[in-house]
C-alpha cells in the first residue's frame, strides 16, 4: 500500500469514528434535553407522523425486536407519553397511541441527526447518491455487518418537509 493509500484509509476512518461520535452526541443531547433514549425519540415521531399503530408495525418500522419494542412504549407509557389502547375488532392487538403530552412533545422534537442527514442527501445529484450508497454498502461488508436492500430506506421513514417544518428546523 503507498502513502497517499494510506493516508486516505485514515481519513476514511477518521471520518467513520466522527460520525459515529456525532450520533453518539445527538443522542446523548436528545437524553438531557427531552429525557428520551434514540429509540424512544423515534417512536414517538414515527406515531406523530404517521398516527397510531401497532408494536408489531413500530417494531418492524424501527428494526426493532418486538421485546424492545415493548420496553420502548413501556417506558413511554410511564412518562405519559404514550398509551396502548385496544383495537376495536380484535382484543388480542393494541395500538400505540401518542397522548396529549405526547403529541406536545413530539411537536417541539429537534430532526434526528438521520433525518437532517436524509435531508441533505436529497440535495445532491442521484449518481453522488448512488455512489454513498456503494460505498456506505462496501464498508458495511468490510466490517462483515449483514443487510438487506432496504437496510437505510425503511428505517429512517422520513416524510417529505412542508415549509412551516423547514423554518423551525
Amino acid at each position: 500500500m503507498n502513502n497517499q493509500t494510506e493516508e486516505l484509509i485514515k481519513k476514511i476512518v477518521s471520518g467513520i469514528r466522527y460520525l459515529v461520535r456525532a450520533v453518539y452526541s445527538d443522542a446523548s443531547k436528545m437524553s438531557k434535553q427531552f429525557g428520551l433514549t434514540g429509540p424512544q425519540h423515534m417512536v414517538l415521531r414515527n406515531l406523530y407522523q404517521q398516527g397510531q399503530m401497532s408494536s408489531a408495525q413500530l417494531s418492524r418500522k424501527l428494526h426493532v425486536t418486538p421485546s424492545n419494542i415493548t420496553g420502548i412504549i413501556d417506558r413511554l407509557e410511564s412518562k405519559g407519553l404514550a398509551t396502548r389502547i385496544q383495537k376495536k375488532g380484535d382484543r388480542r392487538v393494541h395500538l400505540i397511541s401518542l397522548t396529549p403530552s405526547g403529541t406536545d412533545l413530539s411537536k417541539n422534537l429537534p430532526d434526528p441527526i438521520e433525518r437532517k442527514l436524509i435531508s441533505g442527501l436529497a440535495n445532491l445529484a442521484p449518481e453522488q447518491v448512488q455512489n454513498l450508497e456503494g460505498s456506505i454498502h462496501q464498508i458495511l461488508k468490510l466490517i462483515d455487518v449483514q443487510t438487506g436492500n432496504d437496510y437505510a430506506l425503511e428505517f429512517f421513514q422520513v416524510e417529505p418537509l412542508d415549509d412551516e417544518e423547514h423554518s423551525t428546523s
